[in-house]
């Protein structure tokens, strides 16, 4: 990432041996081998706490379909199931929305002022979450769709840049480590939603209070042990101007995201909606229950198997496959009308969105 220290000049790219830095204009340039070390306790320890971070964060997020199903049943039963999605699909926007400003704030040096004003965010939107009345829809979008999106926001992005610090020759190995970290949440807390829900002597305030304790004490830990490398010796101003032009000047980054776009704009119906279309067609109650963890225990394995094969196949040749399989999934879920279909449909999708994601 080009960076700005001090009175010099310094060209950085992660994708390089070497680093150019020249102090002065008299002075001669000077090569130092700022290669990523591919492991050591500081980048192993820093995949942990980045792990933690997209347990806390998009496999939170990943839990939606619990919410969606107890709001539309019970705590919000006078809005609309279409209304009530809103709550999710802002929480997925604002997950990405803030990726020029967080991007730059990246590349500035200020990581760990954003995680810790991602992870405070989080946290105490979490607690306010607990503290709504029911159908207060108002409330629980301000609460749940703002407030925890923008956390998320914050904390989203920056925890998985952080891995290109430490890792080069292995770096899709180790996103693909970190990003397990959201499907393995998405296994985690749809089972204990469902659980604390369900339970009369706890209910949903409790419920809500107990993600977030859980929550706040990995964020604590991933704050304590994420490091970065090579840090600006002199912070420069968070450009947003800067990172729009530059996206918009690479036509083949624009396009990525535009494939992206319109990739996301249906992958994520199932982790909204399994749970009820499951409920609606009377799949046992017991396998309803853990239908979400069904499908985020594929989306783990997705997460690790492809991205790791990704280094030797190619990204693409991994990813589009995974998208034509995941479009496939989503049109037979129309036909999987019973308990073994609902599981199968589940399962093979989580996979394929995972190695999508």
């Amino acid at each position: 990432m080009p960076d700005t220290r001090g009175t010099g000049t310094t060209l950085s790219d992660n994708s390089r041996s070497d680093l150019v830095e020249k102090s002065d204009d008299s002075a001669p340039a000077t090569l130092v081998d700022t290669s990523p070390p591919d492991g050591g306790r500081k980048a192993w320890l820093t995949v942990a706490g980045a792990w933690m971070v997209q347990f806390s964060t998009f496999g939170y997020l990943n839990a939606f379909g619990v919410y969606q199903d107890f709001y539309t049943r019970d705590f919000l039963s006078h809005s609309s199931p279409s209304d009530i999605s809103w709550i999710g699909s802002v929480q997925l926007f604002l997950m990405y929305a803030p990726a020029v400003f967080v991007g730059s704030a990246f590349d500035s040096g200020y990581f760990h002022h954003v995680q810790i004003c991602g992870s405070i965010l989080l946290v105490f939107s979490i607690f306010m979450l607990s503290l709504v009345q029911q159908n207060q829809f108002y409330q629980v979008f301000l609460a749940q769709g703002l407030g925890i999106g923008l956390g998320v926001g914050l904390l989203f992005l920056p925890s998985l840049s952080i891995v290109s610090h430490h890792f080069r020759r292995r770096r899709a190995l180790a996103t693909g480590l970190v990003v397990s970290g959201a499907s393995s949440g998405g296994l985690v807390f749809p089972i204990l939603l469902n659980h604390l829900f369900a339970n009369t002597k706890v209910g949903f305030a409790n419920g809500v209070r107990v993600s977030g304790g859980i929550i706040a004490l990995l964020m604590i830990i991933a704050n304590c042990i994420m490091r970065t490398r090579l840090p600006p010796k002199k912070r420069r101003g968070v450009s947003i101007r800067h990172g729009l032009l530059h996206i918009v000047g690479d036509g083949a980054y624009t396009s990525s995201i535009a494939g992206a776009f319109c990739t996301n704009l249906g992958l994520f119906v199932p982790f909204f909606y399994l749970q009820l279309f499951a409920a609606d067609y009377n799949v046992s109650p017991a396998i309803t229950t853990y239908i979400l963890a069904i499908l985020n225990a594929g989306s783990t394995l997705g997460r690790i198997l492809p991205v790791a094969l990704a280094d030797r196949v190619g990204v693409y040749n991994m990813l589009l496959p995974a998208i034509l399989a995941s479009a496939v999934l989503l049109f037979s879920l129309f036909a999987a009308t019973d308990t073994a279909g609902v599981v199968s449909v589940a399962a093979l999708f989580g996979f394929s969105s995972g190695a999508c994601g």
